[in-house]
């Protein structure tokens, strides 16, 4: 299992692709493929064959983008940010801001 410097509920900013310059929430992580789902980013077309309870059709979901396309927002300063790891004085490892060099919860 690969470490993210993302986790979920996270605010991002798409760096590179179609959707460059958007904002949206991570919803889930995949860290086999090193792929995010972010909400109302990189929507594609999900073509539904009917069956005998629901009817067929298109439906409009997200796909996942890969991590290196997209850019941490800081929550403080709004922008967007690199991340490093860092230890606290107590022991316990944090994620800080690069730009302000603040520890992100």
């Amino acid at each position: 299992m690969k470490k993210f410097k993302l986790k979920k509920k996270d605010m991002v900013l798409v760096i590179a692709g179609k959707d460059k310059g958007k904002k949206g929430e991570v919803i889930q992580l995949f860290d086999t493929t090193d792929r995010v789902l972010v909400s109302k980013i990189n929507l594609v077309w999900k073509h539904k064959k009917p069956s005998q309870n629901e009817p067929g059709g298109r439906e409009q979901m997200e796909a996942p983008i890969h991590v290196s396309n997209i850019m941490l927002i800081d929550p403080e300063s709004e922008k967007p940010t690199r991340v490093k790891r860092d230890t606290l004085a107590n022991g316990d490892r944090t994620r800080v801001s690069k730009k302000t060099g603040k520890v992100i919860l």
